[in-house]
């Protein structure tokens, strides 16, 4: 057993800045499987597109995660979850009013180099 005492704070892509805290993962816990990552997201947040190497599950915990992918833009609101499956295209933003927070979960873990965003 492993207690995670504190997560680690991660550099977002994107701006206006948003907070990403990560509780398991390649940085906080040496985890190379999965992470698990809080989400804190302004109105106007938005990151350029990607087409990671990973799945990624999120679940909103509070306001709108709007998620752009081939097929169409999709509003993620509180108590909604929504799974991206690897190597899928999608943009994510917080374009509404109060921002969104929202736990993510990637499988394996989030690491840059398995992002591909757009623009290299």
């Amino acid at each position: 057993m492993k207690i995670i005492t504190q997560p680690s704070t991660i550099n977002a892509a994107g701006s206006p800045p948003k907070t990403i805290e990560e509780y398991v993962g390649a940085v906080n816990s040496r985890s190379d499987n999965l992470s698990i990552a809080r989400m804190r997201s302004p109105r106007g947040w938005s990151e350029p597109g990607q087409r990671p190497e990973f799945d990624e599950y999120s679940v909103v915990l509070a306001g709108t995660l709007v998620v752009e992918t081939e097929n169409g833009i999709h509003a993620i609101g509180a108590g909604q979850a929504v799974f991206v499956e690897k190597g899928e295209w999608v943009r994510y933003g917080t374009p509404h009013e109060g921002g969104a927070e929202y736990i993510s979960v990637c499988v394996p873990a989030f690491r840059p180099n398995l992002v591909h965003r757009d623009g290299g």
